[in-house]
């Protein structure tokens, strides 16, 4: 099986895949063949997903189709359709629009038997097993899967509504996508756009540095060849896709591209549009401020948040948090030593779905899961780098690690793989959506 096999297929691999058995996924696993929910087969239970990200809508098809129709799938979320981070960069050079980018629910519900539930989450009662709305409702659950994302840091001086809105960090996709977008129009030759990138972990490892290129492409093809990416990052190096991200610093956008590893932000004043780094103040036309991270306010409002204060907690085998038990954690909000991506927020989706599946029949979870992580980043508008990993889970530490020899990043950009990040990304959104 080739490498575009691996990365379309892959996505759809079911808990417990190995490298080997993913050549019979083309198969074993196509999507009409996943689309049919099985009758009760003995297996019962009431299960909440709150959140429809990647995580929780993947979790709630999975839930079902391998649970059968006994185990009940309720799934709360406030928005009526999932905005994709992955190739929201796109927005920025005008070659994806946020419309294209969304995915509503009601495949869910119809073909799954997911019950939505639009509404705000207000509370968790761990002792009785329920979950408080903002309507005053209550679903009553045995098993509890949260997926709430991530949620940021006020940076200094980041304060208000008012200077938010003229420093956007657009790292979650939605309006400030589309308002970067409009600030990168207004650029002029010669003026500068600064962007910083937070300490690990953040969302979307590659991302950063992907905005980066992607926003100097832009500038370079549309008439302001002397404009400036100043890109501030406060780790070491280059997190993700080193060579790929590397060379296009370095030969590709040289002189354009300005990369400062180890920078740490004290303030920015939103009214001079300059920033206070630990390199001195420094200025510029747009200023894209992508602040720390933490798990999404849900995790931390109810005692869920018990790695640093910032992250769940979670056992690895059926991401059920460390902090209380029945309640299961997936996604960028849990603490592992995988990336925070969608990609991998939907592969832990189905060991969580295939665990709870156990647990209610009586049965011990898989005690050898894997999972894959594979990205495609835009270096141009037509060619693109790649990323993949394998992590397979590590029983001394009880942590994912990653499979040797199974880390793989592309060569070289080229166009090629610019057209399968496509094929890539609908196969994936297909999974967890359709």
């Amino acid at each position: 099986m080739n490498r575009r096999d691996f990365f379309r297929l892959a996505s759809m691999a079911g808990v417990g895949a190995s490298m080997a058995s993913l050549s019979g996924l083309a198969r074993a696993a196509t999507p009409a063949q996943l689309g049919t929910v099985p009758t009760n087969i003995g297996i019962n239970g009431r299960v909440v997903v709150i959140g429809g990200g990647m995580g929780g809508a993947t979790v709630a098809k999975y839930l079902r189709l391998w649970g059968g129709t006994g185990v009940s799938v309720t799934l709360v979320e406030r928005e009526t359709a999932y905005s994709s981070n992955i190739l929201s960069n796109l927005v920025l050079n005008g070659q994806r629009t946020m419309t294209s980018l969304q995915f509503g629910y009601s495949n869910l519900a119809t073909r799954y038997g997911v019950k939505l539930v639009k509404g705000d989450v207000v509370g968790i009662d761990q002792a009785g097993h329920s979950v408080a709305l903002a309507d005053g409702s209550r679903l009553p659950y045995d098993r509890l899967v949260v997926a709430p994302g991530v949620d940021f840091d006020i940076i200094p001086g980041l304060e208000t509504a008012a200077a938010q809105a003229k420093v956007p960090h657009a790292w979650k996709a939605g309006p400030q996508t589309t308002q970067l977008r409009n600030m990168l129009l207004t650029m002029k030759d010669s003026e500068r756009f600064v962007m910083t990138i937070p300490a690990k972990p953040y969302r979307c490892p590659p991302g950063p540095y992907e905005r980066a290129c992607v926003v100097a492409d832009w500038l370079k093809k549309n008439g302001r060849p002397n404009a400036k990416v100043i890109v501030l990052d406060a780790n070491p190096s280059i997190t993700a896709e080193p060579l790929a991200f590397g060379n296009a610093f370095n030969v590709l956008y040289k002189g354009m591209v300005e990369y400062y590893p180890g920078v740490s932000i004290n303030s920015i004043d939103a009214s001079t549009m300059s920033l206070n780094t630990s390199l001195g103040n420094i200025s510029g036309k747009v200023i894209n401020a992508i602040p720390a991270h933490r798990a999404g306010k849900v995790i931390v409002d109810n005692a869920l948040a018990n790695v640093g204060g910032r992250w769940a907690g979670v056992d690895v085998l059926t991401y059920q948090s460390t902090a209380a038990p029945g309640i299961h954690v997936i996604g960028d909000a849990s603490a592992t030593t995988q990336p925070k991506a969608g990609h991998i927020a939907n592969q832990e989706a189905k060991i969580c779905a295939d665990a709870i599946v156990r647990l209610l029949s009586g049965r011990s979870p898989d005690p050898s899961p894997l999972t894959n992580s594979a990205c495609y980043s835009p270096i141009t508008s037509d060619t693109a780098s790649w990323l993949s990993a394998v992590f397979g889970y590590d029983q001394a530490t009880g942590t994912m690690l990653p499979v040797p020899g199974a880390t793989v990043e592309a060569p070289s950009r080229s166009t090629d793989n610019y057209k399968e990040m496509f094929k890539w990304f609908n196969t994936l959104m297909e999974d967890s959506f359709a």
